[in-house]
């Protein structure tokens, strides 16, 4: 298959034009449109290491590159965040939610979840799927909980998500990049924070964009490598 059927598929799928302003998207190196391409390998982050010059092959990143990539590399980022049935709406279904709208609505980002569980099946849903989750403000295994909002990757980082939840009357935010600050701010809030970390909140995500991807029946490969490990 030509290199440019695969990017005229994508952009069909999952059109450039939903990326947040600045976002790096799309094409990052050289690349030759009628080269012929007969397997696609998907990063959450290339790495150097990673970028082996392959022959007949795309590499798909959702986060763009630090370097300029040998083989052909296309960012898929925010647009796969933001659209329906991206990584969003991926983590969601990781977590047995039900979609209700979006968390952030001026930018598509994030999406608020409805439920009349209890907190401890939440917990049990998180703590089967992800692991060194952590949390602030945690509530009693018998609270009922409602509105549950979920920012595939970088959302606990942002104060203004924070404020955001408080402002949606939400029970619960999960996302990534919880920092002092942010943990703080909930504290003072009222507002429970699950961090599962960046690079896990987005994995369910990145098999969903693999997914997409097989419809073209050429070969395609996810490699997940966590770039934070825990010292042992």
């Amino acid at each position: 298959m030509k290199l440019n059927d695969i990017i005229e598929f994508l952009d069909e799928k999952i059109p450039p034009s939903l990326a947040l302003d600045h976002d790096e998207v799309g094409f990052k190196g050289n690349y030759d449109l009628t080269q012929e391409i007969n397997s696609i390998k998907i990063y959450m982050d290339l790495l150097p290491e990673d970028d082996l010059n392959y022959e007949n092959t795309l590499i798909i990143t959702h986060h763009p590159p630090l370097f300029v990539p040998k083989t052909p590399t296309y960012i898929i980022h925010s647009n796969w965040d933001i659209i329906d049935g991206g990584a969003n709406d991926a983590l969601a279904k990781a977590l047995n939610l039900e979609v209700a709208g979006r968390f952030d609505d001026e930018t598509g980002i994030g999406r608020v979840c409805k439920t009349e569980e209890k907190f401890i099946g939440l917990k049990r849903e998180i703590l089967d799927n992800f692991s060194n989750v952590r949390i602030v403000n945690s509530l009693d295994d018998d609270k009922t909980i409602k509105n549950i909002g979920i920012i595939s990757g970088f959302g606990l980082k942002n104060p203004e998500y924070i404020l955001l939840a408080k402002k949606k009357n939400l029970d619960v935010l999960i996302s990534g990049d919880l920092t002092q600050e942010t943990a703080i701010l909930a504290m003072n809030l009222g507002i429970t924070l699950i961090d599962l970390n960046h690079h896990e909140s987005e994995i369910p995500g990145l098999y969903a964009l693999g997914d997409v991807l097989k419809e073209l029946k050429i070969n395609v490969g996810i490699v997940d490598k966590k770039p934070i490990q825990v010292m042992k």
